[in-house]
């Protein structure tokens, strides 16, 4: 059964205090999906690029990602993301954001994505969310959602309708507080839960994330890292891994959830060592292996009796 990805395929322009990119590919269901290929094998998207696009689907099916969702639009131009990142890699501006085919997106779910049985709503309209989740012919095992505080902004009536509708959440910690009024995480969790999802995953970048459900909270730590060039897709690879992970074990419960946060850490930690989606293009099974060994040594202690 398969992993459904349904987010952003893009070109992006980067600049770090490390040096900067002429265009090269990006978007979140790039990064998703490469991330999830580590652990699973049958991942297929659901986009929308430009003409423009032309021989750069080969880095995403040269992984053995299915395709056939990503609609290309003739004479279309690709969705453009530009932005310099400051000193701390924490904040960045954006420079410039050209929607171009994006804005008029409408996915297309093809038939032999019927099969779906984990989903990942990347971070887009929740008009085009619903869209995809209406468009599915069964429920899917393990629905998960990303969303920002754009959208909480704009369009928070919608965005509760997908809540209502979705088994796992993932936000920053400004936007989980945005979302729910509160200050304190534990009691934003609480509030966030209510609304819909079974789970709630807060990611505290360079600080590690939380998760919350069935009554219960892990704190996953962040890997520190000597270099560190590129946070763009960070996020995005850590979802991959998330999802990746739980449809590899088949079996939704917080213990996994927590190996799976784990698995999307360290699938993220790769991501930021090199510009756009180098680096999650020639990693090896033993790495994966090293880096999540890494993670456990972070938290892992005795206590004398």
């Amino acid at each position: 059964m398969s992993l459904v990805i349904v987010g952003t395929v893009a070109f992006d322009a980067i600049e770090t205090p490390f040096g900067k990119t002429d265009k090269i590919v990006g978007g979140a269901a790039t990064f998703s999906g490469l991330s999830a290929t580590y652990l699973y094998d049958d991942v297929k998207l659901v986009s929308v690029v430009g003409e423009d696009f032309g021989d750069n689907l080969n880095i995403i099916t040269a992984k053995g990602i299915d395709v056939d969702g990503i609609e290309i639009v003739e004479g279309g131009k690709t969705f453009f993301w530009s932005g310099k990142y400051h000193n701390d890699l924490n904040s960045r501006d954006t420079l410039s954001t050209d929607l171009n085919v994006l804005a008029d997106f409408d996915p297309k779910i093809p038939k032999s994505y019927q099969d779906c049985e984990y989903l990942l709503l990347g971070n887009l309209t929740p008009q085009i969310q619903i869209a995809t989740l209406e468009r599915l012919q069964n429920k899917p095992k393990l629905v998960v959602l990303d969303t920002m505080n754009y959208w909480m902004n704009v369009a928070l009536d919608d965005l509760k309708k997908v809540l209502q509708r979705v088994d796992v959440l993932t936000i920053n910690d400004e936007e989980a507080r945005q979302l729910s009024g509160e200050y304190s995480l534990v009691k934003a969790s609480e509030k966030i839960l209510a609304m819909g999802p079974k789970y709630l995953i807060i990611k505290k970048g360079e600080h590690g994330a939380l998760l919350f459900g069935e009554g219960q909270i892990f704190s996953a730590p962040a890997l520190p890292l000597a270099d560190v060039f590129d946070p763009t897709g960070a996020g995005d690879t850590f979802a991959g891994g998330f999802i990746g992970y739980m449809a590899k074990v088949k079996s939704i419960n917080f213990n996994n959830m927590k190996n799976a946060i784990i698995y999307g850490s360290a699938m993220a930690s790769f991501c930021v060592e090199r510009f756009g989606t180098e680096r999650m293009l020639d990693l090896t099974q033993d790495e994966i292996t090293v880096r999540l060994q890494q993670f456990v040594a972070l938290s892992k202690f005795d206590i004398a009796e």
